[in-house]
């Protein structure tokens, strides 16, 4: 039995390394404790599911034996993509779930995603949980929940199939890097009509051919040698729990899920005109002026799937999405991440296309960088953060936006500097219409973070 670390409990989540601060007993105590939080929002039912990772048959069996202890009746779905389960909170008698899953991190990490009572848990609600579970006496319910088995796999395809339909005939490379989607997307796409070529879709927990991960672009490699190599139009790749979405071209070029929000917000808004379409303060400055020309309202918000989620909600918005890879649909879906239903989407704009690829490789760009990260100790990033936002000084009448760090809008780019929820470093992001004007915002970037914090090792 390993002591309970404060350490899991994250902003968005519940994370761990096994055996080290997360095992059998820590997912018995989370159970039970969000057991009670659910019974005291008027929730008798969670529903529950795993991803592909050794380490989930008994996390997942002590979890359930947690939440019956609590008094909750537990409805076990099984190996299932992280949007099945947020798919049971929304059409089985319950609107409450918890997903095992280590979404895209190393083999040996597991962790837990919930959603109690309609809204995805994050900040003070998972910090709440920790606190109930240092409280807790021991005891347990005198009338335990019941447990039951459930497969809910052939309702969400058939769900996504009665949706969305293609225009035409499509042949598809998928790459699920063997995390969980591989169960499911290659019956879900031959179900809308496409021709599969199916990559690493064996659900294996070792992860032995890449890391599943589309947003970072070497885990990319084996899709863009297949589209080179065999007559698919595109490239489909998920993250290791099957909410994140990546997009290749023919060409192999990488769209990534800024670019995509173009093509849905375009589509979303010939239904909803006027609506809010929500993104990320880490998504290109092109997205906003694209909403507009489309007849919306760009509304730029926090990075975190459960914040925007609840953003989501609280506009009304009939799209969201993350540079992370998050897409939410709440236009014509339930408004959570699915990079599944995401995907589906995608191929039904895209067989409008003689050539998906030129219409992809058309959307407007930049001159930009991945994600770069400012590694720190542990509470320094937040403390840094804090200090640029009241001391940082960037000459010229730039608009500095706060929301989420520092996102600075020049006339001709962004650069962007906001600290990890999850992870002790400075999250950083440029963009600019030219290599000189991106090397120009590095370099102020650079300045106001070295006279905060001289000894900073730049990853730029």
């Amino acid at each position: 039995m390993l002591p309970l670390s404060e350490t899991i409990f994250k902003a968005y989540d519940i994370r761990g390394i096994i055996a080290k601060t997360l095992d059998a007993s820590v997912a018995y105590k989370i159970g039970q404790a969000f057991g009670q939080a659910a019974l005291a929002k008027g929730e008798q039912r969670v529903v529950i599911g795993r991803d592909g990772r050794l380490s989930g048959p008994e996390l997942t069996a002590a979890l359930a034996q947690g939440l019956q202890a609590a008094g909750i009746d537990v409805i076990d779905l099984g190996v299932v993509a992280t949007p099945m389960v947020y798919f049971g909170t929304n059409v089985l008698d319950t609107r409450s779930g918890i997903m095992v899953t280590g979404s895209h991190n190393p083999p040996d990490y597991n962790g837990f995603k919930m959603v109690l009572a309609g809204e995805a848990i994050h900040g003070v609600a998972i910090q709440a949980l920790y606190h109930s579970i240092v409280a807790h006496d021991g005891s347990a319910s005198e009338t335990p929940g019941s447990y039951a088995t459930h497969d809910i796999g052939a309702a969400y395809l058939e769900r996504i199939l009665g949706d969305v339909k293609l225009a035409r005939p499509i042949k598809i490379a998928v790459d699920c890097g063997n995390g969980v989607a591989g169960a499911f997307a290659g019956d879900l796409f031959r179900g809308m009509g496409c021709e599969v070529i199916e990559l690493f879709c064996d659900v294996d927990g070792n992860f032995p051919n890449h890391h599943p991960d589309p947003a970072h672009p070497e885990n990319l490699q084996d899709l863009i040698r297949c589209l080179a190599e065999t007559d698919a139009e595109i490239g489909i790749a998920f993250d290791g729990d099957g909410d994140r979405l990546g997009v290749v071209t023919k060409d192999g070029q990488i769209i990534y899920p800024d670019r995509q929000m173009m093509l849905f917000a375009a589509d979303v808004l010939t239904r909803h005109p006027g609506a809010q379409i929500l993104y990320d303060v880490k998504c290109t400055r092109h997205l906003a002026p694209w909403i507009s020309k489309h007849g919306g309202v760009p509304l730029m918000y926090k990075t975190g799937h459960s914040l925007v989620k609840a953003k989501l909600r609280e506009t009304g918005a009939p799209l969201g999405g993350e540079m992370s890879g998050h897409i939410f649909f709440k236009d014509r879906w339930y408004g959570f991440d699915d990079g599944l239903y995401s995907a589906a989407r995608l191929l039904e704009i895209l067989t409008r296309e003689a050539h998906p690829s030129a219409l992809l490789n058309s959307l407007p760009q930049s001159d930009s960088t991945p994600e770069l990260h400012l590694e720190l100790q542990e509470g320094e990033n937040v403390a840094l953060m804090d200090m640029l936002r009241r001391d940082a000084v960037f000459p010229g009448n730039e608009q500095i936006i706060t929301i989420d760090g520092l996102r600075v809008e020049y006339a001709d780019g962004f650069g962007l500097a906001r600290s990890s929820n999850t992870t002790p470093v400075i999250v950083m992001r440029f963009e600019a219409e030219t290599p000189e004007a991106l090397a120009r915002i590095q370099g102020q970037f650079k300045s106001v973070i070295l006279g905060a914090k001289p000894d900073a090792i730049l990853p730029f």
